[in-house]
């Protein structure tokens, strides 16, 4: 952040981007976007910065933040459709290479790593923050408009008082219970809370995923069968397509995605609460492998009851530090 016209100090500097990962994490939920959150934030630290001298303490540094933060994501999400899971569009569908379009004018909610939004401490509020970045209440979030989202989030999500985000939107108190009632209300309908979010990956999940990844790069459907909840959704942006049910997503594994056969699974960071993993196929030019999905699995109760495959990998492997090739 640099402007000649402004006279800030390091020290201001520092101040601000102590907030950068949490403003990082609101953005994100109230935009459905990695990138887009990254530029939210960093549009509100460039006003902060600019304003600093103008702040004269009346407000907690964090609660400025936060409003300039909402009034750019406010600003940002002025006339554009919303961000959606291809599950959000219309019913599943047979899993044939014919169901495999794309809709160009849909713009998809993108995952983003943990340690993105995610800051270290306690670890309930850790529990509690991975809750609020799943993929499933991310998108239900889109949902709302978006003044009802900024509150449902700041209460929600990040536990402030109705009084607290009343005088950040500069509205009244019984306007913020009000609104936050109504988007409870448009959540409760699509069956989605946070607390309804699958839960994080303990240790007999992570030998879960151990035995998946090794049953995918073998491409033994048997072994998959075991892994994997028979009502499981599999979902592959930018695709329209999805599958619900193991039966369909094991028969489009072994008809239109076969060329998925001879994988290579690499475990990366999290992502939205969630274990992630690259998958690299076979180059067709027979050397090496190519980057083809991030791949975010849901675990309940032992299995894999959900699998998001993003397919725009020049866009998310480097977002999440993963290269776009893979050597032999």
């Amino acid at each position: 952040m640099q402007n000649s016209s402004v006279a800030t100090t390091p020290a201001v500097e520092e101040q601000l981007e102590q907030h950068r990962r949490e403003l990082t994490g609101y953005c994100y939920r109230m935009l459905g976007s990695a990138f887009e959150a990254e530029d939210a934030v960093q549009e509100t630290l460039l006003r902060a910065w600019r304003s600093f001298e103008r702040f004269e303490g009346r407000a907690a540094l964090r609660s400025w933040l936060y409003r300039i933060a909402t009034n750019v994501c406010l600003d940002m999400l002025k006339g554009r459709e919303r961000r959606a899971r291809p599950m959000d569009l219309g019913p599943a569908r047979e899993p044939v290479a014919e169901n495999l379009s794309t809709l160009p004018e849909v713009t998809w909610i993108e995952p983003i790593p943990d340690g993105r939004v995610v800051s270290e401490g306690d670890p309930a509020e850790i529990v509690a923050a991975r809750e609020t970045i799943r993929l499933a209440f991310v998108a239900a979030l889109q949902h709302l408009p978006p003044r009802q989202r900024a509150v449902l989030i700041l209460c929600e999500a990040l536990r402030w008082k109705a009084s607290e985000v009343a005088e950040l939107l500069e509205t009244s108190v019984a306007s913020v219970n009000s609104a936050l009632q109504r988007a409870r209300a448009t959540l409760e309908a699509s069956n989605v809370t946070a607390t309804t979010t699958a839960l994080p990956v303990d240790e007999a999940d992570a030998e879960l995923l151990a035995r998946y990844v090794e049953a995918f790069e073998r491409y033994d459907m048997d072994a998959l069968t075991s892994l994997i909840h028979e009502d499981a959704t599999q979902s592959m942006p930018p695709y329209e397509l999805w599958l619900a049910g193991r039966d369909d997503i094991l028969s489009f594994w072994v008809g239109p995605g076969n060329t998925c056969r001879g994988s290579r699974v690499i475990p990366t960071v999290a992502a939205n609460g969630a274990p992630a993993f690259a998958q690299y196929r076979p180059n067709p030019s027979g050397e090496g492998y190519e980057p083809w999905a991030l791949q975010v699995l849901e675990i309940e109760n032992g299995k894999v009851v959900e699998l998001a495959f993003f397919l725009d990998t020049e866009r998310v492997f480097p977002l999440f530090g993963l290269p776009l090739e893979l050597d032999s």
